[in-house]
């Protein structure tokens, strides 16, 4: 390199910044022994702000626009003017450009569950994570408490001591607003603003600030949605009584469309019907005990004696209604029940082909094996022994 070419570096310096990295927050210029040369000019470009270092201080902050460095007041000198000192000049300066921009989708999120009170839950443990954005305001301070003599300051390196700020003052916002657990996803941005209100005044204090900052989730511990999603299928089958009876229902259907199920099907198909007939019958119809003469204009005739001779002629079937049925035991008329109920009587051994039985029209009391509308009833039922 000749004389001539280093005079001529010595006399042109433009000092500038294009950043593609989208994550470096401060970068020094480099200059060869730190002297920055006068008249040189300085180009600082839109979301930065430039810094001039001047033997370890801060002389003057540049927003932007184009400037040449060489006012009296700047403690700058070309090294030509130092021959005595071979072409080195005594006065070190540097200048650092900040990025001003915002730096978005930043994460952040609880490594570890909150602990909070809630009035219907209880003591919870809360988990939450979202994302924020930040921006360097007061690039002075900045440097002074942050970056100091970082040639090249990410974002990389600050954002674990944001994470934690942000972190401890959501705690505290869900803590004091009592919301319900539930009630949190209808009031996550009523939050975010919360928290991003609290962290203001520290970020300030660093020369940054958090222009938008959200709560995208909060979560509790799977054991606890787990019993939350137990809860919630409860509550949509409705009352438990009619929740098992629809299973009941539902595994019949599947036991009748299994092919290969044979009889063992039929015979569960069977034994879950009586079951469900079983639990209707101590319900009674509707879900309420059977009551003595309910749904009938007249009452049942007397009940056959206990030798087996029928009774008088009953009375005449009331118009309309649903039929129902009376059974005569020992002298003694009970009812009136539906099929439904029989068939839950029959699956108890209460109900069988001898039992007495009597519906409105019907020509006195009769034998349950001889009504052919009962049959189907009767037919899960063993027949009589064999005589011996």
């Amino acid at each position: 390199m000749g004389i001539l070419d280093f005079l001529s570096g010595q006399f042109i310096d433009v000092i500038h910044w294009t950043d593609d990295t989208q994550d470096t927050m401060v970068w020094r210029f480099e200059r060869y022994g730190y002297e920055i040369k006068y008249g040189a000019k300085l180009t600082v470009r839109e979301g930065q702000m430039a810094i001039f270092v001047h033997e370890g201080q801060i002389a003057d902050v540049f927003a932007p626009g184009l400037y040449i460095l060489e006012t009296n007041n700047m403690p700058v000198m070309t090294s030509l003017q130092h021959w005595d000192h071979g072409f080195r000049s005594p006065f070190k300066s540097e200048i650092y450009f900040v990025s001003t921009t915002r730096f978005n989708d930043l994460k952040w999120g609880t490594r570890n569950p909150i602990i909070c009170r809630d009035p219907e839950f209880g003591m919870v443990r809360l988990r939450a994570f979202g994302t924020y954005s930040v921006r360097v305001t007061d690039a002075a301070r900045f440097m002074r408490e942050i970056v100091g003599t970082d040639g090249e300051f990410t974002m990389d390196e600050i954002s674990n001591q944001l994470r934690n700020i942000i972190v401890q003052e959501f705690s505290r916002a869900v803590a004091a607003s009592e919301i319900p657990v539930l009630d949190m996803a209808a009031n996550t941005g009523e939050l975010g603003k919360l928290v991003a209100g609290r962290i203001a005044p520290t970020l300030e204090a660093y020369g940054i600030t958090a222009p938008e900052l959200y709560i995208e989730n909060i979560s509790l511990p799977p054991a606890v949605e787990e019993a939350m999603d137990k809860r919630t299928s409860m509550g949509i089958a409705g009352d438990l009584a009619a929740y098992t009876q629809y299973s009941a229902a539902e595994a019949m259907t599947a036991a009748a469309r299994n092919p290969s199920g044979g009889g063992m099907a039929a015979g569960l198909g069977a034994g879950m019907g009586m079951a469900m007939g079983a639990q209707m019958a101590q319900a009674g119809p509707w879900g309420a005990a059977p009551a003595q003469g309910a749904g009938q204009s007249a009452p049942p005739p007397a009940p056959p004696a206990a030798s087996g001779g029928a009774a008088a002629t009953p009375p005449p079937p009331p118009p309309g209604g649903d039929p129902v049925w009376h059974l005569a035991e020992n002298g003694e008329t009970k009812g009136p029940f539906s099929e439904t109920d029989l068939a839950g009587m029959a699956a108890r051994g209460g109900f069988g082909r001898e039992s007495w039985v009597w519906k409105a029209g019907q020509d006195g009391w009769k034998r349950a094996a001889e009504i052919d509308e009962l049959a189907p009833l009767l037919a899960t039922l063993p027949p009589p022994p064999p005589e011996g």
